[in-house]
């Protein structure tokens, strides 16, 4: 199975890692890099070793999102410089989100732009961040503040690789998926809401990549359609930001984020675009049936508008949502008073 875009395509199955190897062989490259996070490279890179029929210097940086800044890219800047890289040398990114976003924000940088492989390894890699050309890294707390746009020479997806991933991640992926179903057919909503496992869940990948290329092949550079990806966004990347620094609490996965931050987007949806309460109550039933309760204080709350004001998507100072008319009927660029954000709260928590 191949999902094309413009300037990239996603392979999938068993045809996947021949693909990989035609590519890299046809094109002649004079240095291959193989990045990966210290978790993938002891549950993800043997396994990849396998099906690589190439010459290649591995790359490796720290875990998690907190590692997710400008010094980590140095630090692989510099040790594309000290190994040899060169223009026309290539970067496979192994991992999760963490991975690729950052690997393909050092690859577009390096030499003023060497090419890229995205090889997701995570269910939300899979389905969101390896897709789309969206590259970049945080700015202290604030999500993806400093990128560029330039889609991947290819995207591998072996679905192998979700047996490695722990429940909570596959979760985690879980939620732009159904993202995804909410902006596109309320029959996909109705597919996803009891929660598959991975046995399930490939050709739900197929269908979530294959209607993501076809949005990003419309508006790349995010000018208009392109925007209703971010429907939970705007108040989920609040909530992972305010929770990735606050020293009294849990972070929260970036999934998990955006499920909040869908809850809390579809009661706005009901205040300010017209959905339906009893459509709100169905999508809140099927979140809290996954995704584990957060309790909001008033101080955390606070906190959280604040972070609002850093949203990579505002314009003219006006903070712009992604909502609801119905289910598979988004739309975008709306204004929402914050009087409506408190009310959000109590929705999502009662």
């Amino acid at each position: 199975m191949v999902v094309k875009t413009k300037h990239s395509e996603v392979i999938f199955g068993s045809d996947c890692w021949d693909a990989l190897n035609i590519c890299i062989n046809a094109n002649d490259y004079s240095c291959v890099f193989v990045l990966t996070d210290k978790n993938t490279s002891l549950h993800c890179l043997p396994y990849a070793k396998t099906k690589m029929e190439f010459d290649y210097k591995t790359l490796e940086m720290q875990a998690g999102e907190n590692n997710k800044h400008i010094k980590t890219c140095v630090s692989l800047w510099d040790s594309l410089s000290k190994m040899g890289g060169d223009r026309k040398s290539l970067l496979i990114n192994i991992g999760g989100g963490v991975v690729t976003d950052l690997g393909g924000f050092v690859a577009c940088t390096f030499k003023r732009g060497i090419d890229f492989i995205n090889i997701p390894t995570s269910l939300l890699a899979m389905v969101d961040a390896s897709v789309g050309g969206k590259t970049g890294i945080d700015l202290g707390a604030l999500k993806n503040q400093v990128g560029i746009i330039r889609e991947p020479k290819m995207v591998i997806v072996d679905t192998g690789f979700l047996r490695t991933l722990p429940d909570s991640e596959y979760r985690s992926g879980y939620a732009e998926m159904l993202k995804h179903a909410l902006i596109q057919e309320p029959a996909y909503f109705e597919a996803l809401s009891g929660f598959l496992n991975k046995e399930e869940i490939l050709p739900h990948i197929h269908q979530s990549v294959g209607f993501k290329a076809k949005i990003v092949s419309k508006d790349i550079n995010e000018q208009g359609l392109r925007k209703i990806l971010n429907f939970g966004h705007t108040l989920g990347h609040a909530v992972e930001s305010y929770y990735l620094t606050a020293k009294n609490k849990n972070r929260l996965l970036h999934g998990e984020a955006i499920a909040i931050g869908m809850i809390l987007e579809t009661f706005l949806s009901v205040k300010v675009s017209g959905l339906s309460l009893d459509e709100a109550h169905k999508i809140k039933s099927v979140f809290h049936d996954i995704y584990p309760k957060i309790s909001f204080d008033k101080d955390t709350i606070t906190e959280v508008i604040k972070m609002l004001t850093h949203d990579k998507k505002n314009e003219n100072g006006n903070v712009l949502f992604v909502l609801l008319k119905s289910i598979g009927e988004p739309i975008w660029n709306q204004s929402v008073p914050e009087e409506l954000i408190l009310e959000a709260f109590d929705f999502y928590q009662n």
